[in-house]
């Protein structure tokens, strides 16, 4: 598993790479917080659960970063490792991830601030497989 940066010019475009799909959206969560901070700086003290939905699997990537995001400026954290159990469909028009969050309250000093990430995008977003990978990726504005 791992995650990667697409070139972009206003903001910047991340893919998550995993085995699962479920993995991949982990990965891509990774992206996004690498962007903003020093992850590996960030301990897994605490765990915030995450719940989302939407009518695709490919705009539920954006509101799986989106409430991750939010739970941030919510819960006052930095995440730096993800774990979604299943991605699954709920009805004809829905699917769900239930998920976990690990991180620990805010510390500027220690975390190393970098960009600002306000949200994830509809922008460029696309799920492939390529040799039996998952690629999730989509734009976040910076």
């Amino acid at each position: 598993m791992s995650f990667e940066y697409k070139e972009h010019e206003a903001d910047v475009g991340i893919i998550g790479i995993g085995d699962t799909l479920e993995k991949a959206f982990e990965e891509g969560a990774k992206a996004m917080f690498a962007i903003m901070i020093n992850i590996k700086k960030v301990e897994c003290k605490k765990e915030i659960s995450i719940k989302c939905q939407s009518m695709e699997k490919t705009t539920l990537f954006v509101e799986w970063l989106n409430e991750l995001l939010s739970r941030k400026d919510i819960d006052n954290m930095f995440f730096s490792k993800f774990k979604i159990n299943k991605i699954e469909k709920i009805d004809d028009d829905n699917f769900k991830l239930n998920g976990i969050a690990f991180g620990e309250e805010i510390n500027i000093k220690k975390h190393e601030p970098k960009l600002e990430v306000k949200g994830a995008t509809y922008s460029g977003l696309k799920i492939d497989i390529k040799n039996n990978k998952y690629y999730v990726q989509c734009i976040v504005d910076v």
